[in-house]
């Protein structure tokens, strides 16, 4: 186990991980503590467990509008979704910063935010009519890096 204290300063959801297993080994070496360390230890998890969720969260966000400012032909929202974007990215770098071993999971939620953005961007557009078949189908074709979506250098091109 590392120096707990110093884990918890610079990367809090390896300590989550690290004090909820610590819990579990407790509670199978029988500590004599009148504590309820399963549910302890879950609650610990779920304290890294939240920092993921917004990772993810974030991600979906960014994905959501870089597609809205790629495929809507709309002028007067473009500016809010520049400004969502940059404050996802603020949001994720806090998280990083917090965590740096979430940056392992930001690979794998790629995917995820790519799918459940495209189905928001989707659904953004057809509110406003600015959707037809063609354009539903470039969105759901549409994919970001990882790099792109996390680089505050990177925005698409309009389309519309």
């Amino acid at each position: 186990m590392s120096d707990v204290k110093t884990l918890y300063s610079e990367d809090f959801l390896a300590w989550s991980k690290e004090q909820a297993e610590a819990l579990r080994a407790a509670e199978r070496g029988g500590s004599n503590q009148a504590l309820d360390w399963g549910n302890l230890a879950e609650e610990i998890e779920s304290l890294g467990t939240s920092q993921k969720i917004g990772l993810r969260s974030q991600m979906r966000r960014i994905v959501q509008h870089l597609l809205k400012l790629q495929f809507s032909p709309a002028a007067g929202p473009r500016r809010g979704w520049f400004e969502t974007v940059s404050d996802a990215r603020s949001e994720i770098e806090d998280l990083l910063e917090a965590s740096p071993s979430l940056r392992n999971e930001a690979s794998a939620a790629v995917a995820m935010a790519l799918r459940q953005g495209s189905r928001k961007a989707i659904s953004d557009l057809e509110k406003h009519g600015e959707l037809d078949p063609a354009i539903a189908a470039c969105i759901r074709a549409t994919a970001y890096t990882e790099d792109q979506i996390l680089g505050d250098w990177f925005l698409p091109e309009p389309t519309a």
